[in-house]
């Protein structure tokens, strides 16, 4: 009968076990010395050895011919407990067994004395499926258990378990296995079953495993049905991925802002049966991989992958900024958790690739603020080489294209006296302030009418008041301003941010930043919006494309 991989090629011995260093020298010693405890808590997630460990350890405390901690698997002793024929070793499945009946049958039992070995073994899995009438039966006996009685208790939710119990146990964490470790193994065992994998391919398995070796050798296997020569677009097939090219593929959807491609590549992989729920943790290691290009110095050390992979995941990077890749992890972080709140997963993927390359749709704060530094980016790129065009807005609607200027210029036009609100303060700010940097002369602001300039720098005064007060960023984000008999007039529809410069914190902070970048001081005040005026338009997305176009056609 046919033997599946993870069984066949359980390890035996302690040597034969991969990526628990830390553990295996412990026991080891423990067993060499005499030194057994009488119970051991092995905890750490899925696939990573405890029970294997706990068979190991004991065979090795019953072995007749044990030698540098090791059991021997030669005598009758150790064969018998691999065969089941003796039955000195039990295990109990907590999940099964998990009342406070079956612990008092287990305690009844270990009074018994071995049959053949020298210890009686009780390997409790998954222990933290216990009652806690259970648990308070098992407290005793666990404590003082009788000289020939070892218990080996093992869990992956080790918070689950009672102070209790963790304070009569030897404790071992198993560690995830190294993706680098375990494709060690998994090419070795493909090896001894006839089959050729690949590098990439081994890499891409330890990967979506995930830590698991148990789950690495399960997707080995099922690649080994379908083909002896296994590649990473096999191992792509077999375990439901996207593979790394649809991947690369969506990420230039998102820099192209191309949603019509996106939906076409969700939709096709849709119907080729990929996991929307898969897709969604592969976009966010994707993204993973960007964001530890852009961090990290030896990224290289960081990213498991072929180095073809590796100058395909740098490629890709430049073509978004860090505060692109984070803001788009963020939005698969929240997609993938409401996919396993039970929404529906193809709906909330499509959603979110739309969100992505169409930004304006995105109406969060995140999104707002990221699609204003992306115009400040812009601006700051074409500000040596380019002229764009000044885009005025009144209160009533958008006018025409004034004759190019300097610098791109949001203000509001048609006020009378009474427009604004100003508050306090002509003093200068407080010696606190930031030493001036290049003054702004009166002369350079461009006069739109008798007494009124326009504040041209508005990028670098919320530069600096990101750096001051984050809080007053995130309100001031979206607005202008302007100069008009004196006082520095914050020009904006949020209702908020009167409220806002009122506080004195708020208030100091703007006033040292126009010093900072004026050198003169300033009233502060807030002009008041029209009744009734709305805008219809995303003038946020008309100044990002206009100042594209002109980009595009200056360095034509």
């Amino acid at each position: 009968m046919y033997q599946v991989l993870y069984r066949k090629y359980r390890p035996k011995k302690f040597s034969d076990v991969y990526g628990q260093d830390h553990v295996i020298s412990t026991l080891k010693n423990e067993i060499k010395e005499n030194r057994i405890s009488h119970a051991y808590l092995f905890t750490g997630s899925r696939g990573t050895g405890k029970t294997t460990c706990a068979k190991i350890l004991a065979k090795a405390v019953n072995c007749e011919n044990s030698s540098d901690g090791e059991p021997c698997n030669e005598c009758e002793v150790c064969k018998g407990l691999d065969n089941g024929i003796i039955y000195d070793v039990v295990e109990i499945d907590a999940a099964s067994n998990n009342g406070v009946d079956n612990i008092r049958d287990l305690r009844e039992a270990a009074n018994y004395t071995p049959s053949r070995g020298r210890y009686r073994v009780y390997i409790i899995d998954e222990v933290h499926m216990l009652s806690s009438g259970a648990f308070n039966a098992l407290l005793k006996t666990l404590e003082e258990p009788p000289a020939h009685v070892i218990f080996i208790l093992a869990t992956t939710e080790v918070h689950k378990l009672p102070a209790t119990i963790l304070s009569r146990c030897q404790r071992f964490d198993f560690k995830r296995i190294q993706p680098e470790t375990m494709a060690v193994r998994l090419k070795e065992v493909a090896c001894l079953e006839g089959m050729t994998l690949e590098d990439d391919a081994a890499a891409l398995i330890a990967r979506i495993a995930d830590g698991a070796l148990r789950d690495g050798l399960s997707i080995l296997d099922q690649c080994g049905s379908r083909n002896k020569n296994i590649d990473s677009k096999l191992v792509s097939q077999v375990a439901g991925l996207a593979g790394s090219e649809a991947l690369y593929k969506l990420s230039g959807c998102i820099a192209g802002r191309d949603s019509a491609f996106a939906m076409q590549l969700i939709s096709e992989l849709y119907q080729n049966s990929y996991d929307m729920e898969r897709l969604c943790v592969e976009m966010i290691n994707h993204f993973r991989n960007f964001l530890i290009v852009k961090t990290v110095k030896k990224s290289r050390d960081l990213i498991i992958c072929t180095d073809d992979e590796y100058n395909s995941i740098v490629d890709s990077a430049k073509q978004f900024t860090l505060e692109n890749v984070i803001f788009n992890l963020d939005l698969f972080q929240s997609t993938l958790t409401k996919i396993k709140a039970g929404a529906n997963s193809r709906i909330e993927m499509e959603m979110s690739f739309v969100k992505l390359c169409e930004p304006k749709l995105d109406t969060s704060q995140e999104a707002v603020l990221e699609r204003i530094s992306q115009l400040e980016r812009t601006l700051k790129t074409a500000n040596s080489a380019v002229s764009i065009p000044v885009i005025q807005m009144s209160d009533d609607k958008p006018k025409q294209e004034q004759p190019a200027q300097k610098n791109l210029v949001l203000n509001n036009d048609n006020r009378e006296s009474g427009d604004t609100e100003s508050t306090e303060n002509e003093n200068p700010p407080s010696q606190e302030a930031v030493p001036v940097s290049q003054p702004m002369p009166a002369e350079s602001a461009a006069q739109t009418r008798e007494g009124v300039s326009e504040f041209e720098q508005w990028a670098e005064f919320l530069d600096i008041i990101h750096k001051k007060d984050i809080a007053l960023f995130g309100v001031l984000s979206g607005a202008g301003a302007h100069f008009d008999s004196g006082r520095f007039v914050i020009d904006s529809t949020n209702p908020t941010i009167k409220q806002f410069i009122q506080i004195p914190t708020h208030l100091k902070a703007i006033k040292q930043a126009v010093y900072e970048i004026t050198g003169q001081p300033y009233k502060i005040a807030v002009s008041k919006p029209k009744a009734g005026s709305s805008q219809k338009r995303d003038l946020l997305e008309d100044l990002i494309n206009k100042a594209q176009d002109n980009i595009k056609i200056n360095f034509k």
